[in-house]
């Protein structure tokens, strides 16, 4: 029989099992090797019941790898029958069709043993910054983006495979950091597996799936009652993405259709798969529609197995969304990423109030960095940069968030001592949020010094751009205005963001990135927000008068109601004749 529990101590064990995992994930901020992962957090840590259902995911999670783990955990665990597993296997595998979209995606997972039997499953993604290949978001297939590792047994009842780590340290170029990772991943699973063996000793269970049963349905039974607040409908939206360098521009269609309790998005009509690296696989797809799904609908609400069984999506198979291996991957944020806003886009005329405008961290801005140092030693380092994001009915825009994708900003610190570069500058773009009633947030500026004096690396740095909005800026909603657009610099000369850019010592490197676009009408914003914007410096005094026809006094920052008044009955003048 079942074991049944109160909503008191169901609630109780939810959060011992959100702690546990946790402090899985904050085991790995204290022993991972790399930057990206402890100070950027580009990893996520969760664990499943024994039938491969997501239980819980850690809080600070990547929705990216978090959605797509969702269903690529499951699918290997059932291909394996449960009988098979034993006690101190684990598994490596960083397939982007099975996982997280691309190679440098690598997921460890562990059975979770109790009483000689599986009841429950742990896993983690870490993103890691080297895993070989050609880093390079123009390579034509997978084969050149690095390492495929297809399910393999790290450990095999606790022993050790060194074969399988002799084969990844061979084939990367920072080989102690990456194996370092490898082993933080380890323990996450170690720290996991024991927590929740401790759990199931303290309460009296046997498994965990009954506790697992009730929190998935308590989950399922919330978010469809949130979906079906939602006006029934289909609502289409047909949007462009720029293609890096001399691509052509990618074309995304998508009809979301609301009916009753559950939410269907279809990307019929979206562009075929490309010969460059921003293919996305379904399951990465999935995971930021069903973003942007659950922070429009209910935000707070759980996410499990039951977020998950309302919320379904199709894409023809060889699109851009959905490619077909052996289709290249690695920039596949590229892409990916736009598909929360465009879903957002999508659903702007049944919950207005519910979603925000495009955001200049769409996509993450991500730069990778190698090369040798003065002394000779390799160094392979990965940054993330975030932009505006963007604003809602309620809220301005964050400065310099990383959305959807949920990471954080390396410190410079950190940055110039994995690398022998100098960052001379990292400052707010004034007038880069996109104008409205609410504010867009602003766009970032960082500049990059290949030191030329006895610091100077040996021979070229290599310079991978993955990033978008050069050529369109997040756009604003509801009469909002745009954010100003992303730019890539060389010596303070444009440069080319796809492909490889190499460096010598004494080159400098400037990256902007996009400022969030604006939500409704700018001549709306209240005065005092537009005066305490530009004596922070977010919005300049012409930018005040320009885009909010609000005018202030240079000199003493106060602002002129009457000549405001003026001005703003002189622009809804100009608007309304021209039809806006």
């Amino acid at each position: 029989m079942a074991t049944q529990f109160d909503p008191i101590t169901l609630e109780i064990l939810w959060r011992r099992l959100v702690s546990i995992v946790d402090e899985a994930d904050a085991s790995v901020a204290r022993t991972a090797f790399s930057s990206l992962l402890r100070d950027a957090h580009d990893y996520t840590c969760m664990f499943t019941d024994s039938r491969g259902q997501e239980l819980v995911q850690g809080t600070f999670c990547t929705p990216g790898q978090a959605g797509a783990m969702s269903l690529g955990v499951k699918e290997i665990i059932r291909s394996i029958p449960l009988e098979q597993y034993r006690e101190g296997d684990v598994f490596i595998v960083n397939d982007p069709w099975l996982l997280a979209g691309h190679l440098n995606d690598v997921c460890v997972l562990s059975p979770i043993f109790y009483r000689e039997r599986p009841v429950a499953f742990t896993a983690c993604v870490f993103h890691h910054s080297d895993i070989g290949g050609r880093v390079s978001s123009d390579n034509r297939e997978v084969f050149e983006e690095g390492l495929f590792i297809p399910p393999l047994k790290l450990y095999d009842a606790g022993l050790l495979n060194e074969g399988v780590l002799n084969l990844i340290r061979w084939n990367v170029r920072t080989p102690k950091e990456v194996i370092g990772d490898i082993r933080s991943q380890v323990a996450a699973n170690h720290v996991c597996s024991q927590k929740i063996i401790e759990l199931l000793r303290d309460e009296g269970l046997e498994t965990l799936d009954d506790l697992a049963d009730a929190i998935i349905e308590r989950t399922e039974t919330s978010m469809r009652k949130a979906i079906s607040e939602i006006p029934d409908g289909a609502y289409p939206y047909q949007g462009r993405i720029e293609g890096a360098g001399k691509h052509k521009d990618i074309r995304i269609q998508l009809c979301a259709t609301k009916s009753g309790e559950e939410i269907t998005v279809d990307f019929d009509g979206t562009s075929p798969q490309v010969d460059w690296g921003v293919n996305v696989v379904y399951n990465f797809t999935y995971a930021y529609v069903f973003m942007a799904i659950k922070s429009a609908f209910d935000p707070e609400i759980p996410i499990n197995e039951g977020a998950i069984r309302p919320v379904k999506m199709t894409a023809p198979e060889g699109s851009v969304v959905n490619c077909r291996f052996p289709a290249a991957v690695a920039a596949r944020m590229q892409i990916g990423h736009f598909m929360t806003e465009m879903v957002f886009r999508a659903l702007s005329k049944a919950a207005p109030d519910r979603i925000i405008t495009d955001s200049g961290g769409t996509p993450a801005q991500t730069n990778i960095f190698y090369g040798k140092r003065n002394d000779g030693k390799p160094f392979h380092t990965m940054i993330i940069r975030g932009g505006g994001l963007g604003a809602g009915s309620r809220m301005d825009g964050h400065h310099c968030a990383i959305f959807p994708a949920n990471g954080a900003n390396t410190p410079v610190e950190i940055f110039e001592s994995d690398t022998p570069l100098i960052v001379e500058a990292r400052e707010l773009v004034c007038d880069s949020g996109g104008p409205g009633k609410r504010r867009g947030g602003l766009g970032r500026k960082m500049v990059i010094r290949v030191p030329d004096d006895e610091k100077a690396p040996q021979g070229q740095i290599t310079v991978a751009v993955q990033a978008g909005r050069f050529r369109y800026g997040p756009q604003g909603i509801f009469g909002g205005g745009p954010g100003a657009k992303a730019r890539f610099l060389k010596n303070d000369a444009p440069a080319d963001p796809s492909g490889l850019t190499f460096c010598e010592p004494g080159d400098v490197l400037a990256f902007y990135s996009a400022g969030g676009g604006g939500y409704g009408n700018p001549l709306q914003r209240e005065l005092d927000r537009v005066q305490r914007d530009v004596a922070k410096g977010y919005v300049s005094v012409k930018g005040a008068k320009q885009d909010y026809g609000v005018v202030i006094d240079p000199d003493t920052l106060e602002v002129d109601a009457e000549a405001t008044r003026n001005l703003r009955r002189s622009i809804e003048s100009e608007n309304s004749q021209r039809g806006e």
